[in-house]
């Protein structure tokens, strides 16, 4: 009889269990109060804001308050909800205060967008098919706008600029190579187009001393 090896796996919700000590403790909704389930509420308070990418406490239960309030199901705040959001805030990753509001936002709006989503798979009412459609888009376009925002925002103010389809003209020329482009200048790759045969050796030589001589001169 032959018998296969066992294999130890670790299912993929084990795998990325975060029930540790460094996991974000889930919160408490009362009636008139936040609480924080974690056994020593400092350390709570200091993972949160560590997760909503906050520097003080202010700013912690500010936020808490907001991503509550965005949390509503059927009219009531949501805890399921809410941990979710909190949990994609921190898949974000914050820096600093700007990240962390333009963070919440966006989980905001993703929640919104998705109760849009909910109520138009469920009518059939024409006038609220259209309406429900609206402000779906809306949100979609709202929430790319918002990736856009925090993508230029972590690049300094930058916007990333991809060139796929690149057209010469009889007589023209292009660089050949990798092209980074800033707000003031375009550095090339040296001797990519030469390598490329874009152009001739001893043009691109010609080019390279006056670069060379404008940088001495400079």
């Amino acid at each position: 009889m032959t018998t296969s090896a066992k294999r130890h796996s670790t299912p993929p919700v084990a795998a990325n269990d975060r029930s540790g000590p460094a996991a974000s403790p889930r919160i408490k909704l009362y009636k008139r109060r936040i609480a924080i389930r974690h056994a020593d509420p400092q350390a709570g308070e200091r993972l949160l804001a560590e997760a909503l990418g906050v520097a003080d406490r202010d700013a912690l239960h500010g936020l808490l308050r907001q991503l509550v309030k965005a949390s509503v199901a059927g009219r009531k705040p949501d805890e399921a909800n809410l941990a979710f959001m909190i949990s994609m805030v921190k898949s974000i990753a914050p820096k600093d205060s700007i990240e962390a509001m333009l963070a919440v936002q966006m989980v905001s709006v993703h929640a919104a967008a998705m109760r849009s989503a909910c109520r138009l798979a469920l009518t059939d009412d024409i006038p609220q098919q259209e309406s429900l459609t609206r402000a779906l888009t809306r949100l979609a376009r709202t929430f790319a706008s918002q990736v856009e925002a925090l993508s230029r925002h972590r690049n300094n103010g930058e916007r990333a600029i991809t060139v796929r389809n690149l057209s010469v003209q009889d007589g023209g020329r292009a660089i050949v190579g990798n092209v980074t482009q800033h707000a003031s200048m375009i550095v090339a790759e040296p001797n990519a187009a030469t390598a490329a045969g874009m152009v001739p050796p001893r043009e691109a030589c010609e080019c390279e001393q006056g670069e060379s001589w404008q940088g001495a001169h400079a």
